[in-house]
Formats: C-alpha cells, sequence, structure tokens
C-alpha cells in the first residue's frame, strides 16, 4: 500500500521513536478494513519498536488506537489516514512512541493542568486541508493528558453518523457527545474554549509589554514579511494575528508563487510562521484588533481582550475573508449546507445536488472540483458572462452534470430548520424569480477587507479598503498598510509579500526621521 519512498521516510521518522508502541486495530470483513490492516502492519514490518494485532473491540470498523503499553497514552482514528491526515498519523506514531512534543512548555502545562475528563470526536475528510490541524491539536492534548480522549473520524466511511448527527462541514468537534466546534482550530483555540480564565491572564500578559518600535497587526503573508524586515532593522518588533497564516490557511494549492513551484496553504503558512520566529519577533496570536487609537508619539491598538498594545509605528495587514451572499438563509445554514470550502468539505455531499455562486475563477474551480465528487452541480452566476479564465470555462462547460445560469441573482437560501433544501435566485433578464432543491449552497463570490474596526479612523476606499500611497503610509502618520486589506490592486501572496516589506521599510524610515525630528526640537529647547 505505501511505495518505497514513503516505507524509506517512515522508517527514518520511526528510528527517532524511543517507547514501545502497540497498534490495536478493529476491523470486519470489509474492502476499508481489508485496506487498513495491509498498511498497519507495513508500519508494523518498518520499526521493531512497533507491534500490530487486530483483536480491538472498538464499535467503528476500521478503526485502531496507537497506544503506549503500559500508560493511559492513546490515539484513536476511525478509518484510514492518508491524504492530508498521513501526517496526522505519523506525528501520532512519533509522539505516542515518545519523540518530544512540539509545543511551547508553558501550553504543555496549561494543558496537563486541565481539570476533567474530555471526550472529543472529530469528522474529517481526507481532501480537506484544514482537518489535519485539529486532528493533531486534539491527538497531541490527548498524549499530554490522558484525561483527554479523542478519536477522528473519516466522515466519508461513516456516513450514518454524518447523517444523524447533521454534519455538513469537516472539521467538526464534539465533545462528550456535544458540539463543540467547527472549522480549522489550533491547540491555543481549543485550549481557550476549554480554559476559561486564559483570556483574562493573557490581557494581563500584553498590558504588560513595552512599547513597540513597529507593531504589526495581522499575520498573513503581508504582516509575516512586514514582521522580518522590521526584525532584521534590529528594532523591537511584535506582531498581533488574529490567526498567524491568514487567509493563506484556508487556500488549497498555491502554484504562483516565484520559486515554490507547488505548495499547499497550510504548508505555506507554517514556512511563514517558521521565518518569522527565526527573528526576534514577538508573536502574540489568537489576538482579534478591536480599535485604534492614534497618538502623536505612540499609537495604541485595543485588543478584543481589552488588552492594549503599543506602537511608535503600527502596519495594519489584516487581510480580507470570503464575502457573503448576505441574503436569508446563509446565516441560518452555515455549516448546515452552506459552505465556503468545497475541497474541505465537498465529500460530505457525494451523490447529492449542490450550488455554487460564483462565476469567477474561484467559483468555476470549485464547480469543476465538486462535479466529480456530487450528482449535479448548478453554478449561479449575477452577470451575463463568466469572469473565470476561459480554459476553466472549458473544462466546466464539458462537465455533463453542471447547469449554468447567468444573469441569476441569489434571493434566498432554503432549508428545513436543520440543513439547506433549497435556494431560489431571480432571473435578472425576466424578474422572475425561481427556486432550485439542493442539499448544498457553496459560496464563491470574492473578498471583504478586514476593516470594520478601523472605521473613523483611517480613510477607507468605497469598498472598505485602507487608502495607502506608494510607500504604504496610511492618512495617519506612523500607521502604514499592507496586502489585501489595501487599495493596492490584484490580491496576490506575491504581492502582499511585497507590500509587507515595503511597508516596514517605511515604517523604519519614519522613526528614523522622527527621531531625527525630536533630537533637533530637544537640541532647539536647549
Amino acid at each position: 500500500m505505501l511505495d518505497a519512498n514513503i516505507k524509506s521516510q517512515l522508517k527514518t521518522y520511526l528510528a527517532m521513536v524511543s517507547q514501545p508502541i502497540e497498534i490495536v486495530a478493529s476491523l470486519d470483513d470489509g474492502a476499508k478494513s481489508l485496506e487498513l490492516k495491509e498498511l498497519l502492519q507495513e508500519i508494523a514490518a518498518i520499526s521493531d519498536r512497533v507491534t500490530f494485532s487486530d483483536q480491538g473491540n472498538d464499535q467503528r470498523k476500521p478503526s485502531f488506537s496507537i497506544n503506549r503499553p503500559g500508560t493511559d497514552i492513546s490515539v484513536t482514528f476511525a478509518g484510514i489516514p492518508m491524504g492530508h491526515e498521513f501526517t496526522s498519523l505519523v506525528l501520532a506514531l512519533l509522539q505516542v512512541g515518545g519523540h518530544p512534543i512540539k509545543l511551547d512548555e508553558a501550553v504543555i502545562e496549561q494543558i496537563r493542568n486541565l481539570d476533567g475528563d474530555y471526550k472529543f470526536e472529530t469528522y474529517f475528510s481526507l481532501s480537506c486541508q484544514n482537518c489535519p490541524d485539529v486532528v493533531q491539536a486534539l491527538n497531541v492534548m490527548s498524549i499530554i493528558n490522558p484525561r483527554i480522549q479523542h478519536v477522528a473520524i473519516d466522515g466519508a466511511l461513516f456516513q450514518s453518523e454524518v447523517d444523524s448527527r447533521q454534519i455538513m462541514s469537516v472539521p467538526t468537534m464534539f465533545l462528550n457527545g456535544e458540539s463543540f466546534g467547527q472549522g480549522r482550530s489550533s491547540v491555543e483555540e481549543i485550549l481557550a474554549k476549554l480554559d476559561t480564565n486564559a483570556g483574562a491572564r493573557k490581557a494581563d500578559e500584553l498590558n504588560a509589554k513595552e512599547t513597540f518600535d513597529v507593531l504589526v497587526i495581522g499575520g498573513g503573508p503581508a504582516g509575516a514579511a512586514a514582521s522580518i524586515y522590521a526584525a532584521r532593522k534590529g528594532i523591537r518588533t511584535g506582531v498581533a494575528a488574529e490567526r498567524f497564516g491568514g487567509q493563506v490557511l484556508d487556500t488549497m494549492a498555491i502554484e504562483n508563487f516565484i520559486s515554490v513551484k507547488e505548495t499547499e496553504g497550510p504548508r505555506f503558512a507554517a514556512a511563514l510562521e517558521e521565518h518569522v520566529r527565526a527573528y526576534d519577533v514577538d508573536i502574540m496570536n489568537l489576538q482579534r484588533a478591536e480599535e485604534l487609537i492614534p497618538g502623536e508619539k505612540e499609537i495604541s491598538v485595543r485588543m478584543e481582550n481589552g488588552a492594549v498594545l503599543k506602537g511608535k509605528t503600527v502596519i495594519l495587514a489584516t487581510g480580507a475573508r470570503w464575502r457573503n451572499v448576505n441574503v436569508p438563509g446563509e446565516q441560518e445554514y452555515r455549516a448546515k449546507g452552506v459552505a465556503y470550502c468545497p475541497h474541505c468539505d465537498g465529500p460530505l455531499f457525494k451523490g447529492k445536488r449542490v450550488a455554487v455562486i460564483g462565476g469567477g475563477n474561484s467559483g468555476v474551480e470549485a464547480a469543476i472540483d465538486l462535479a466529480g465528487v456530487v450528482a449535479h452541480v448548478t453554478l449561479i452566476e449575477f452577470g451575463d458572462q463568466l469572469r473565470a479564465d476561459d480554459v476553466l470555462q472549458r473544462k466546466l462547460r464539458s462537465m455533463p452534470n453542471v447547469d449554468i445560469l447567468m444573469s441569476a441573482q441569489t434571493t434566498e437560501i432554503h432549508g428545513d430548520g436543520n440543513k439547506v433544501n433549497g435556494l431560489s435566485y431571480k432571473d435578472r433578464t425576466t424578474d422572475e424569480v425561481k427556486k432550485i432543491d439542493l442539499e448544498g449552497v457553496f459560496v464563491q463570490i470574492g473578498l471583504v477587507p478586514n476593516t470594520e474596526w478601523l472605521k473613523g479612523t483611517v480613510a477607507l476606499s468605497k469598498h472598505g479598503e485602507i487608502e495607502v500611497d506608494a510607500k504604504g503610509q496610511t492618512s495617519i502618520p506612523g500607521v502604514f498598510a499592507a496586502g489585501d486589506v489595501t487599495t493596492v490592486p490584484y490580491k496576490q501572496i506575491v504581492i502582499a509579500v511585497g507590500e509587507g516589506a515595503k511597508a516596514s521599510l517605511s515604517a523604519f524610515d519614519h522613526l528614523i526621521r522622527t527621531s531625527v525630528s525630536e533630537d533637533a526640537t530637544e537640541e532647539a529647547a536647549a
């Protein structure tokens, strides 16, 4: 099942294992059980520290646990963790086998000190690039603290559970049988929900920080580049981010970042963070900005938890997010049939009818991907023609299970109270309102800048973007901006990186000139 190259790499990894590992599988006579058994036997044959048994009695079949004999340390997978989850499998083997866990000691101690018994279940799909973060986070937490149990479940293999629990988006987490959360989550984010005092402690920690020379708000490509360029100048640099990596974390494939032929968003985001951490940068993750407070000598940023950070200069790099359709039913049925990531959630709609709203590159690519999984796709475009590249349009039109509706304005998303069951649209050529019966709606209509918190401070365009000059300067002296949040055209990663670097250099230049001006004023006063 594993090719020679993967086996060779796995052998290298398993050589790092210091504790014995026991893999116990629960199988039936099905094809997937046979496939899983073959995989696990191949893994066990690679290292003499790994043993395999097929005598498990878990109700979910196929499934398996990775145990450290003589301890309560255990990680469970229900399904075959290949695709994006193969890394989760390898990490589980290493960590159960005693390989050091790469988390800050303070975070590890916080996990150890959690008081309570927590039984987590995570539903994932093998094509979901967001799911491994959640699976790996809960796995590592269960290894650190045995009172935390976790089973990662492939929704495609346990469709009856997915249907009974009405799961229409992955990753979806349950805690002690109750819904806990959906979407990408890190160890720190999960901890913040479990440890209710963590927010107040973090606010106190942030309030105690000294003024930064450069304070970057946002941890995407623009924010990362700005942080690195500032730190390389040897000045005090901090970056506060709602989630480090930003929108890149939700990007499936990156094939146009010069010098990197091909990569995936989460991998690219991890590389960004690793590069920033190589410098003396104070990274404050999971921190959402709420208010910008200009000042003559320093600028303050109030965070959602009440903390106030200060900088002699500030670089705004808060990026953008997927635009909503803003019609009745969209928010009510979010993650209940309304989705924004076809790669993640597409497999949950296998054999069903779905719609894609948006006729640009993202919408057409989504429709093409979904057409290979679902029964039927209806693409809905507001304009009178598609805006996607010709090559994508030709591919889409060649697919037999796709309908394309032009000049169609989505007016409402319908549901039965639990999940989506239809969509209404207005034919803009006749004004006739029509309804489509379907079970899923994928929204792909572009981006909106994250600037609501800045209204009334920096100048914004009519589209809500921060207005900047050629140097990234905003309307407020000492406040710069970069990336998708600005008026700079073409929202591309490579452009955001360049703009982040430019804004940082401009901030450094501002610091020098301000310092010289202040020195001159003091000399004149003397």
